[in-house]
């Protein structure tokens, strides 16, 4: 199975859209501000929780537990991104509690700057590039910390500062095992040659339903050289998180809103004392049914980005609620999806005869925990397992509070990306006009219909693509969503508000993936993330592609360089050209052509381009990527004790809320 369910990052896409216009904030939100820390590469925000207020005590109550669950998970992720990484998160807490810093001290903000990227990346490593950053302090000095903290431990420092120590989290070197080279907690003591061999003897790829293998546990090689599996589960690894999980899920249990929450609850709490990875099919299969209930979650093992293997998922929560007024649009394209699936421009082969139970709707986070908190998705599709998106259907949301947070953030701001990247006055005027929406419809795209299209040919392997899966599974929900915004049915649907309005995005798709995304790239490396490999492959192909027409024309106005698309209805026929060829790819399971795709026009960035694009945008003062801090969800309490209310509180403390959920729910 290809976790590949959700995202399109929000540093990837609303971010990038700062200056388009946004409804107005509602009355008393003109003095809330949303974004309360930045450092490094990073701004930190917060965001609104609409139509809480409208919950009853009941679904409150449910939503409260379902995100002291979620939050009990936060270590296991830490964990997983190297197995290092909660030592140092220990002794950086332990630092910030206990050691007083003198007054102006340069060195103290250099490791300040550090704890924050630390603790906003889950780890030493960059939650997006993936490589090891450093504190920008001397080694002497943070031992100095160390040893006022308490802290004792003599190869810490080693860890820390040592850049050929875990160099990379998520190796995507072309040379060497991958596996090897990886920070990932997901191996030990075993090669790429030998996980896949271990995999392929229990895989039977005829198998109707097939089981995620390797989904939740670790390989191993002990001192016998056997390969062996240890699995995540109460009574295995991460027994005390998973234990204190379940207990919140049992307390959620009492008050879920349906019947079908309840058993799916019931079955999830049997997966974590089992690990049975049949019962989370079960779970997912139950979990889907429910569509009715106004609070939602994610729990679990879910994504498989972090491994160098795609096959490892890490843990993830997420709480939400609907937005009942905003999900109407989402009804709309889950209503039509056999439309859409029949009219898609891939080899009928590849299409599903009949579309099932794709379930959109527009929520609103509660919580955030896991592989996304503080960074998360604007969009998440579920469950991964082909098999049961066919069988059973899934559940596509968009998240409307952090798209808006994004929006209304960026409005703090007196510069902005699209001002500085756009090449003419009416590229900016369409993009102010239309941007917001025609963003937010790709997005509904994307995650409600681009992820639950096509199928695999029978005896397809749904690991087939192996690391190179992730990136283009994105790719062809990216290029499904952009094929169709600008399809005349959007406008008919009532959807879309103008039949011009799909050129914002399109003009905003191919600006950020040739360009303004690569503000986040560290300059000199390749660009290794699958989203934005994603992006940098549809962009690139399509701009070879159509050069003999100009469809999409590199120009230079005063020393800078732009991309501007002339011909729109000419790159939708490319979009479409591409998405036949990326289903083609992923129905066959043809490796190589998805390899020769990723590594032709995905990794390598054009070294002066790199550097133009860096200077501009560091010349604007933002930062590229964001993260938020959660409300904090508190009971109230009656004269008699009872619980009469749940409230959010919204913490503007970046890191007192880190230092919070390290004491208050911390388990390994």
């Amino acid at each position: 199975m290809k976790h590949l369910g959700k995202m399109i990052i929000l540093a990837g896409a609303a971010a990038l859209l700062s200056g388009c216009e946004t409804p107005a904030p509602k009355t008393g939100e003109e003095s809330f501000k949303y974004t309360i820390d930045s450092f490094a590469d990073l701004k930190v925000m917060r965001y609104r929780i609409p139509g809480w207020e409208n919950l009853t005590l009941r679904q409150k109550a449910y939503a409260y537990h379902l995100s002291e669950a979620a939050k009990y998970g936060r270590d296991i992720l830490w964990d997983q991104n190297c197995k290092d990484n909660l030592r140092v998160r220990h002794a950086v807490e332990a630092i910030l509690e206990n050691v007083t810093p003198a007054p102006s001290d340069a060195s103290w903000e250099g490791f300040l700057v550090y704890a924050k990227r630390l603790f906003f990346s889950n780890g030493m490593h960059h939650h997006y590039a993936e490589d090891k950053f450093f504190p920008d302090c001397p080694r002497e000095y943070f031992a100095s910390l160390l040893s006022k903290a308490g802290v004792q431990d003599d190869s810490l420092l080693e860890i820390i500062y040592n850049p050929d120590i875990w160099p990379q989290r998520r190796s995507t070197e072309t040379a060497g095992d991958i596996v090897k080279q990886s920070a990932v907690n997901f191996y030990e003591g075993v090669s790429r040659e030998e996980v896949e061999a271990y995999y392929a003897a229990q895989m039977d790829p005829n198998d109707p339903e097939p089981v995620s293998y390797g989904l939740n546990t670790k390989v191993v090689k002990g001192a016998d050289g056997v390969v062996r599996e240890l699995p995540w589960k109460i009574g295995g690894i991460y027994s005390p998180a998973l234990e204190k999980i379940c207990e919140e899920l049992a307390r959620a249990r009492e008050v879920a809103e349906n019947d079908i929450q309840k058993r799916a609850l019931g079955i999830l709490m049997d997966y974590y004392r089992t690990g049975d990875l049949r019962k989370w099919d079960q779970f997912n299969i139950e979990w889907v049914k429910d569509t009715l209930g106004t609070v939602d979650f994610i729990n679990g093992f879910i994504e498989d980005y972090n491994d160098p293997l795609g096959r490892k998922a890490s843990w993830e929560g997420y709480v939400n609620i609907k937005d009942f007024e905003a999900s109407k649009r989402t009804e709309i394209l889950s209503a039509n999806a056999q439309w859409f699936e029949d009219n898609s421009p891939v080899d009928p082969r590849f299409k599903k005869e009949t579309v099932k139970g794709v379930s959109a709707k527009v929520i609103n986070a509660v919580c955030l925990s896991g592989d996304s908190y503080p960074s998360t998705p604007i969009g998440i599709n579920l469950p991964n397992a082909d098999w049961i998106r066919k069988e059973h259907g899934s559940k596509s949301v968009t998240i409307a509070n952090i798209t808006h947070t994004y929006d209304l953030a960026a409005q703090e701001l007196p510069t902005s990306t699209l001002t500085e990247f756009a090449y003419s006055k009416k590229e900016i005027e369409l993009a102010k006009k239309w941007g917001t929406i025609a963003d937010e419809i790709h997005t509904d795209l994307h995650e409600c219909l681009g992820h639950a299209s096509g199928q695999l040919l029978p005896g397809v392997s749904t690991t087939a693509m192996g690391e190179y899966a992730s990136a283009l599974e994105e790719a062809r929900a990216d290029l499904f969503g952009l094929y169709y915004t600008a399809d005349p049915k959007m406008v008919e649907l009532g959807i879309m508000p103008d039949p011009e309005a799909y050129k914002a995005e399109y003009d905003n798709y191919i600006r950020n993936g040739l360009m303004v995304q690569f503000t986040r790239v560290e300059l000199g490396r390749p660009n290794t993330e699958a989203h934005m490999q994603n992006r940098k492959l549809v962009a690139q192909w399509c701009l070879e592609k159509g050069a003999k027409d100009k469809v999409i024309e590199k120009k230079v106005k005063g020393g800078k360089t732009y991309f501007v698309v002339n011909d729109y209805q000419k790159l939708r026929a490319l979009f479409a050209e591409l998405l036949a060829e990326i289903q083609r790819i992923k129905s066959e399971g043809d490796y190589e052509a998805g390899k020769a795709l990723i590594e032709t026009y995905a990794v390598h960035i054009d070294p002066a381009l790199h550097k133009e694009v860096k200077q501009r945008y560091e010349a604007l003062n933002l930062k590229p990527y964001g993260g938020f801090v959660n409300p904090e969800i508190q009971p109230v309490y009656g004269t008699d004790g009872s619980i009469t209310d749940y409230v959010p509180v919204y913490t503007d403390d970046y890191l007192g809320q880190m230092l919070l959920y390290g004491k208050k729910y911390g388990t390994l």
